[in-house]
């Protein structure tokens, strides 16, 4: 496979937040726009980190007082799921089409047995690419 650059892959539309922005508003435009981070700059448009949506779960499990928020309240139930014998091309093609970064993974008669994330494919695109030592 040809050598593809970052340039030819990015995302190049960033959304940016100020190290004094609110939580609740950091999230709101990842909500907004559909988007997993913000990029936190400064007053001249420094980098100065990023809040992803992994961050949220440590500031909801940190937070005090505890919200008494169901998690049924939040969760998706139109999950679209994957079968063990299903071809990565095909689970990424479906991740890419919904946006999603989660995908269980179902059998018939054991039920979920299974999860495939975006880094599971990146992890396997980058071993086939240059193996291991250990492959």
């Amino acid at each position: 496979m040809e050598d593809i650059f970052v340039a030819r892959v990015m995302s190049s539309s960033l959304h940016t937040v100020r190290p004094d922005t609110l939580v609740e508003e950091a999230g709101q435009v990842m909500l907004e726009n559909d988007i997993g981070s913000v990029i936190v700059i400064d007053e001249a448009g420094e980098l100065e980190g990023i809040l992803t949506s992994t961050d949220f779960v440590d500031i909801v499990a940190q937070s005090r007082p505890k919200a008494e928020t169901t998690v049924s309240r939040y969760m998706s139930t139109d999950v679209v799921t994957a079968c063990a014998q299903d071809s990565i091309r095909d689970v990424a093609d479906l991740m890419i089409e919904h946006g999603f970064k989660h995908v269980p993974v179902v059998d018939e008669t054991e039920g979920v047995i299974g999860m495939v994330t975006t880094t599971d494919l990146a992890s396997y695109l980058s071993r086939i690419q240059h193996p291991s030592p250990d492959d």
